[in-house]
């Protein structure tokens, strides 16, 4: 990449109806976790104008109550307008259960290296992890803004600061980068959702400019290294009022945002989706376990940008192939990290999930776990303990 160029990144509240989407297909991952943790289950979401169709396909001794789980993540994210709400939306679900024989089933815990050698991932793919030494997470600055603008703006609804707002969505940040490092912010967008129009009583542009700037984007960059200048560029609904929002307004999908879930497109990703799938999946936990080791060779100050790539066949326990790329900023030679990595990382499925303790996180987390990863990014968290973002392979690596 251009050593001086400009990059954008956005992210979405967790109304926005894809996220709703991921939200709902993780949300039944956990409760049937919860229920059995060895459960087999791929769940997928859409939705638009009043309906919600699910289809899931899973293996458990779980009993499971799709429709009520929607229906509650529906509320609970903040949807009771007349055009879509939990309570009279239409749920629509198509359901294949899988004779639960047991043929599969391996407690991670109890078995020993030669076992975990023989358990094979069950899908091929291709993941990527990244870090780079940007921001304290250790995530490129423009999705870490974009991001915090987002949970702002959901923040300044809940708490009532912002009262009129719906729980739809989106931002975007533009940072330039001068000799590869971040400059200066280039540009902020804002697009907010109103539950009432300006003409009912809500607020006019003038006061949701006034509002938003205040309210969330001056909070944000309050305490951030490179804030605004006079001359960046900012967009507050540049479109005008932006009504409701949400199902009502644009459909959603599982799985549509890759980019918003890991690193805003600054660095590559699977093309797979990571919401609504159990721990068994190697092109979920894969990239969770891509994005440790990356994380720990930037925190070991072996580069100052990491991409980890792990590509797995079906039939295979580890990667076929563990490529490292540093963009130049490696203190040694990408070979050379890569060796490293492969000594000190357990990348093959069982591997991963005892790792993570991938199973029971449902269990220990109130509220559930994975339906927290699926808005604000599946990486790069500072609000969740995730076991992937730590950096305890260090003093290994060095």
């Amino acid at each position: 990449m251009n050593q001086d160029f400009m990059f954008t990144s956005e992210s979405v509240t967790e109304g926005h109806p894809d996220k709703l989407c991921d939200i709902i297909s993780d949300a039944v991952v956990d409760h049937f976790l919860q229920q059995d943790p060895y459960s087999r289950v791929i769940a997928e979401c859409a939705l638009s104008t009043a309906i919600v169709f699910i289809a899931a396909r899973f293996e458990s001794r779980a009993i499971i109550d799709f429709s009520n789980i929607a229906r509650q993540v529906i509320s609970q994210i903040g949807y009771d307008q007349n055009a879509f709400n939990s309570k009279t939306c239409s749920i629509i679900t198509s359901l294949r259960e899988q004779p639960y024989d047991g043929q599969d089933f391996f407690d991670e815990k109890n078995l020993s290296d030669e076992d975990i050698e023989r358990i094979p991932a069950k899908n091929q793919v291709t993941v990527f992890g990244f870090a780079c030494n940007q921001t304290p997470s250790l995530m490129p600055l423009p999705i870490w803004l974009a991001h915090k603008l987002s949970r702002k703006l959901t923040s300044a609804r809940l708490q009532r600061t912002l009262p009129y707002l719906a729980p739809d969505g989106k931002t975007q940040v533009g940072v330039e980068y001068k000799g590869g490092r971040p400059f200066r912010i280039h540009s902020i967008a804002v697009i907010a959702s109103q539950n009432i129009s300006a003409s009912s009583g809500g607020p006019g542009m003038n006061r949701l400019e006034g509002d938003i700037r205040e309210a969330v984007i001056n909070s944000v960059f309050q305490d951030e290294e490179i804030k605004p200048d006079n001359d960046t560029r900012i967009f507050v609904n540049p479109d005008g009022p932006f009504i409701l929002g949400g199902p009502a307004i644009h459909s959603g999908l599982t799985g549509r945002k890759n980019a918003i879930d890991t690193y805003g497109e600054y660095s590559r990703h699977s093309g797979a989706a990571l919401s609504g799938k159990d721990p068994s999946r190697i092109d979920r936990i894969g990239a969770y376990a891509a994005r440790y080791a990356a994380k720990n060779v930037v925190a070991a100050g072996l580069a100052d940008e990491c991409e980890v790539m792990l590509s797995y066949s079906i039939g295979l326990s580890r990667p076929v192939s563990i490529q490292v790329e540093t963009f130049g900023t490696g203190k040694m030679p990408d070979k050379e990290i890569a060796s490293r990595i492969e000594r000190h990382f357990d990348f093959r499925l069982a591997g991963i999930i005892r790792q993570f303790n991938l199973r029971q996180l449902p269990s220990t987390n109130k509220g559930g776990f994975y339906r927290k990863l699926a808005a604000y990014g599946h990486v790069g968290r500072m609000d969740i303990g995730l076991p992937w973002e730590v950096t305890d392979k260090i003093g290994m690596l060095k």
